[in-house]
């Protein structure tokens, strides 16, 4: 009995899991908020933010040509998994006196799906 309570806990487990993972497709459709200001094609220009195409695992503030606030050219953030979900829930609390004036996004399932559609791209 104890051996099948384990096994309908694990199945359980895993079905949340499967239900709360990111979705790259989900976050494309989340990404047009972004496609306010900024592009995502490989080659793209800057809009009022800059092209994020290739952004995971690049350094923040590092594309050439765009002129990033001081605070983000200081702040040594490598945009990894955990740092772009902090940065879309909320850019001004990660870089305090970024230029980005967006406010964040508050789902976690749509925060997840953004970065999750950000890590396709490259």
């Amino acid at each position: 009995m104890l051996r099948k309570s384990f096994a309908v806990l694990a199945l359980l487990a895993g079905s949340t899991i499967a239900a709360n993972a990111a979705d790259a497709k989900a976050g494309e459709d989340v990404f047009k908020r972004c496609a306010v200001c900024h592009t995502s094609d490989k080659g793209g220009g800057d809009g009022l933010g800059p092209n994020l195409f290739g952004i995971v695992g690049r350094k923040a503030a590092t594309r050439l040509g765009f002129a990033y606030s001081a605070p983000l050219q200081k702040s040594g953030i490598v945009w990894t998994e955990a740092n772009l979900t902090k940065w879309v829930a909320g850019p001004a609390r990660l870089v305090p006196g970024t230029k980005m004036a967006f406010a964040g996004i508050g789902s976690i399932k749509q925060q997840g799906d953004l970065v999750e559609y950000l890590e396709k791209l490259k």
